[in-house]
């Protein structure tokens, strides 16, 4: 049964600011996490930013595909930036308080961020196989106009399917504790410090973020199930390899955000544990973006030259 807890006028104050307790078990060690999440975020930061540019700088990656990429990893940036700052000033001050109003747009912006990049993981999914699947096709549907829509498309379900619950959330009545047992303002933890039942604002959450998981991902499987039989059709065997190993490289991004995600958001309450979810959210805010310049340019040939093409104008100009 759920716990509800009755405001009375007189003797109950409204919270006005959260502390996030953050990483209570290691907090002696916070300046040596203040410099590895830094390090971490500015290659993060600086990598996807690289691929943003080099995209947009290059007329030769003027493609759909780099142009889903650029939105993706533009996303990323903004993504790991509402979580990682104010993660680093609690390593560094200790200051853990964070105000009412900016704890709910940090949450906001989280949830949309990362939906929309769940939204824009299964669009590069879906160009991926037209471009492999029905490659005579490909440049019919994959118009410039098409790109643009989709790239809309996921911004625009990414901020409608979170805006709802979020805003809900917020209306109702906050009066203590206001301790969040974790390192950003999250949506579960928040629900729990609410006054009142909140099962029903959870549950509309629980929908809409099982609708972002499982509608991408079906769109994830389904279009890669189809690159890989029209991959193991191909008649060399060297095509096959090439293929195959960049496949995996997106696979493994894929696998990692999505069984974090489902670990944090779609577990059964019993079974939830605030240290696991903490553990499961630095996955998904840390490490995954950090591995994504890596892992999305790593056997890319095309931006790989454009990168060694701009570094060398950059020489040419001193």
């Amino acid at each position: 049964m759920e716990k509800v807890v009755m405001v009375g006028a007189g003797n109950s104050t409204a919270v006005q600011e959260f502390t996030l307790e953050g990483f209570p078990a290691v907090q002696h060690l916070g300046k040596v996490l203040f410099l590895l999440h830094l390090l971490a975020y500015l290659a993060s930061v600086t990598g996807n930013s690289l691929i943003f540019t080099i995209i947009w700088a290059d007329r030769r990656l003027h493609t759909p595909m780099y142009f889903f990429l650029s939105i993706f990893s533009f996303g990323e940036c903004g993504f790991i930036s509402t979580v990682i700052p104010k993660l680093l000033t609690i390593f560094l001050s200790g200051r853990q308080t964070i105000s009412f109003a900016a704890c709910f747009t940090q949450a906001f912006a989280f949830l949309f961020l990362g939906a929309t990049i769940f939204f824009l993981m299964a669009v590069m999914s879906l160009d991926r196989y037209l471009a492999i699947c029905k490659p005579l096709h490909y440049p019919t549907i994959m118009s410039p106009r098409t790109c643009i829509l989709l790239v809309t498309a996921c911004f625009s379900l990414g901020f409608l399917l979170m805006v709802i619950p979020v805003i809900k959330l917020s209306q109702l009545s906050f009066c203590g504790p206001s301790v969040i047992p974790h390192f950003f303002c999250d949506f579960g933890p928040l629900a729990k410090l609410s006054c009142y039942k909140t099962r029903a604002t959870e549950m509309l959450f629980f929908i809409f973020a099982f609708f972002i998981l499982f509608a991408s991902l079906f769109v994830t499987v389904i279009a890669y199930s189809n690159i890989v039989v029209t991959i193991v059709h191909l008649p060399s065997a060297k095509e096959r390899k090439k293929a195959f190993s960049t496949c995996s490289s997106h696979l493994a991004v894929l696998c990692l955000m999505y069984s974090s995600c489902v670990f944090i958001y779609l577990r059964p309450k019993q079974m939830i544990s605030l240290d696991s979810n903490r553990e499961a959210a630095l996955v998904n805010t840390v490490v995954t973006p950090l591995l994504n310049p890596v892992i999305y340019t790593l056997r890319n040939k095309q931006v790989h030259q454009a990168l060694r093409d701009a570094l060398s104008r950059v020489k040419l100009q001193k």
